[in-house]
Order: structure tokens, then sequence, then C-alpha cells
């Protein structure tokens, strides 16, 4: 079959994929009312379940794979320093032999599960706005139908899904899973995905800055401000000064940001602060540029035995920097192409965010991140999806994998 072709079979794809579209609408209604904020085991557990359900009706082998404990530092304030760790599901297809792909996704959102934004409301007849209808439950949905109608159709393709429910948190408890997995198909020779939301044109993203999460902590002498503040050391002076140095570090042509958010201090007006920390979001470019910066925060740093105030680091790097690889590239043109045929035209676009897809391509695994559908205000009260964008999505990601599946030749460029 040439390339710029479709067979009977994929056009036979194609057609029941876009068949299924109010089955789509009714499952991401579903999915969405299932509240499943980071943390929210409840929610999550009753949406894992019925993914594993699916995943069985499919004739797939689904386990669970205990998550790990993130460091207690990270725990920012007003967050929950002893929640379980939530555990990955794997579903994995009955086919075994030829190219093995693994699809990732995240089940958790951003947002308050008590909240008032709880439920899929439409806003026209292809748009709809709803907590995490976009990222990423409409590529969940999207993933799901595509395997389903491969299946369908009889089509022989091995894959893996891996789920986890801390991505919005960073994936610090599910990170080990998804690399042990990731390096498992990399060294079978195989592919990654993962269902993020597309941009906003319908490109997908070919490189991702890394990211790293780090705590600044001073220490200095508690006094009482009016009596004795001269006998204070005040920690909170002090990582003012170190958040304003760090700030120095931002360097916007390397890609690099440096970005501080919550702050704990002392607890009343009239007491030197005895001590008083920050946290911040570092982005880079790649491994050496993280080097420079790793070395410019432990420059704020002072000796255990120094003088007070003393500040420490902690350093976290959960997000490797993503670069775009000779055979990232490769497979987005195979993608791009895909959807010429299909079409619908999709670009190449970069991202100052990471994903999970970042921890993937950093195992070996060549890996594009963006085949969910399109979208936009995420993580906002009015998050919002295009309702017709899941049929094409899901019928690029089936021909994808067809396609790879049976060594369709003539797409690489």
């Amino acid at each position: 079959m040439p390339a710029h072709e479709l067979s009977t079979l994929e056009r036979d794809i194609v057609d029941r994929l876009t068949a299924r579209q109010a089955e789509m609408e009714s499952d991401l209604d579903a999915f969405v009312a299932i509240p499943t904020g980071t943390g929210h085991e409840v929610g999550l557990a009753k949406l894992r379940a019925l993914l594993q359900s699916r995943f069985t009706q499919l004739g797939a082998s689904v386990d669970l794979f205990a998550g790990d404990s993130k460091p207690a530092w990270i725990t920012m304030p007003g967050q929950v320093r002893d929640a379980a760790p939530p555990p990955c599901l794997r579903a994995v297809s009955a086919h075994c032999s030829g190219v093995r792909h693994l699809l990732t996704g995240h089940l958790d959102t951003v947002h308050d599960p008590l909240g008032s934004f709880q439920n899929l409301r439409r806003i026209s007849l292809t748009r709809a706005e709803g907590p995490g209808a976009i990222d990423m439950k409409g590529g969940l949905v999207t993933m799901l139908h595509a395997l389903e109608v491969l299946a369908e159709c009889g089509a022989q393709v091995g894959w893996t899904v891996l789920l986890n429910s801390d991505e919005e948190a960073g994936s610090l408890q599910s990170a080990r899973v998804i690399r042990a997995i990731s390096r498992e198909h990399a060294a079978a020779g195989g592919l990654g995905f993962a269902m993020e939301p597309s941009l906003p044109d319908g490109s997908i993203v070919v490189e991702r800055l890394g990211s790293a999460t780090f705590l600044l902590e001073c220490k200095g002498r508690a006094a009482h401000a009016g009596r004795d503040f001269a006998q204070g050391v005040s920690a909170v002076n002090a990582l003012a000064a170190r958040i304003l140095e760090a700030a120095n570090l931002v360097d916007l042509p390397r890609g690099t940001v440096v970005n501080i958010g919550p702050l704990e201090g002392a607890s009343a007006t009239n007491i030197v602060a005895e001590r008083a920390r920050a946290w911040g979001n570092a982005r880079f470019r790649d491994a050496k540029e993280e080097e420079r910066l790793l070395r410019g925060l432990r420059a704020l740093e002072t000796p255990t035995d120094a003088p007070l105030p003393q500040t420490q680091l902690q350093y976290d790097s959960n997000r490797p920097a993503k670069p775009v690889t000779e055979t990232v590239q490769s497979l987005a043109h195979r993608i791009q192409s895909i959807g010429a045929l299909l079409g619908e035209k999709i670009g190449f676009g970069k991202s100052g965010g990471v994903s999970d897809g970042n921890l993937m391509q950093a195992e070996g695994l060549t890996t594009i991140d963006t085949l969910g559908p399109r979208g936009g205000n995420l993580h906002r009260t009015d998050e919002f999806i295009d309702l017709d964008s899941m049929a094409p999505r899901a019928a690029i990601l089936a021909l994808t994998l067809l396609r790879s599946q049976n060594g369709v030749a003539g797409l690489d460029r």
C-alpha cells in the first residue's frame, strides 16, 4: 500500500471512529463527572476501575503498580503531607509480537473535587467546558476508542497503556514506574505516545523544556520584635535576599526560567522570624543548562556552621528536558502525513511545559506526547475541549499504531 493512500482497513477504522462521536461524548461526560483532583483517591479509584473494565473487555491483562512516597520537603503549605501514593494502572494487549507501543495518560486534574466546576457543559455544538475535559480526559477517551476500534476491525497491534494519578503534581510518585516501563519499550524498539492535548491549532509538541522543583530554607534567630529586636536574626529578610538572587538566574534567551511560588515565614508580625521557606520551579533547555542553573542555586547555600542567617537548598530534577531528536522528528512526520490523509493539518511546536513524555524519552523511548484532542484554558474553570477533534485524533492515533505495527514504508523524512 502506498504511504499516501488509505487501505480498505484504514478507511473502515476512520469510518467507525467517526460514527462513534456520540459515544465519545457520552464517555467524556461520564469521565468528567468523576472528580479526580490530585490526591482525591475516591474519584481516582472510580475512574481507574472504569478504565480497567474497558481494557479487560479488550482482552488486555491489567495490573497495578504501587507508587512511591515523594520527598517530605516538596509538600508545600496547604498540601496533605501524608497522602498515600496512588497506584499506576498498566494494561497490556493480548497481541505481543512486533513493535510495542507505550501509551500513557493521567487520571488526575488540578480541579477542586468539591468545587463548583464539576460537570461537562456544552457551550456550542462543537465545544464543551468541564474540569479536566482537555487535560486530559478527552485524551483518555480518544485513546480508548482508538484501541477499541482497532480491536473491532481485527487489527493486530501490540500496545501497553500506563495511567498514573499524580501527573499534575509532577509524577513524583509514579516516575519510577514510568521510567522502568519506558525503558523496557525502548529496549524492544518501541514507540511512545502520551495523550496530552495538542496545541490549540492541532500541532504536536516535538520539544519541551525540563523541570525541577527546589526549596530555599533560611534559618535565623527568633526574638521579640519590640523588646529584643537587635537580638534577632530574620530568616524572612535572608530569604527575601536569596529569592532576588535566584531571580538573577533567569535567562530567557537560553530558555531558563526560575520561578518562586509558595512562601512560608513567621507566624506573627511581632516575632523576628526564626525560619522561612520558599518553593520554586526551574525550567531549562538541556542538561548543560540545568547544571549551570543548579550551580547558581547551590551558590546561595551557606555552610551548616556559618553564622546566622543560614541558607540550605533542596533540589529535585523531576522532568529532564525533551529535545527534538532525529527519531522524534521522523515519528512527527509520520503523524503529520497520516493527518494529511484525513484532511487534518498538523504542525510542529515547542513548549515550556512538561509532561510524562519527558520521562519516557529520557529512557530512550521515541515519544510524541500531544496526540490528544484540541482545547484550551487548561487548569482554569473555563477549560474547554473541541468535541469535533476527538474522532480525528483517535483516527490519527489508530492509523499511526497500525502503520507502525505493519511497517508501512515511505513515511519518514
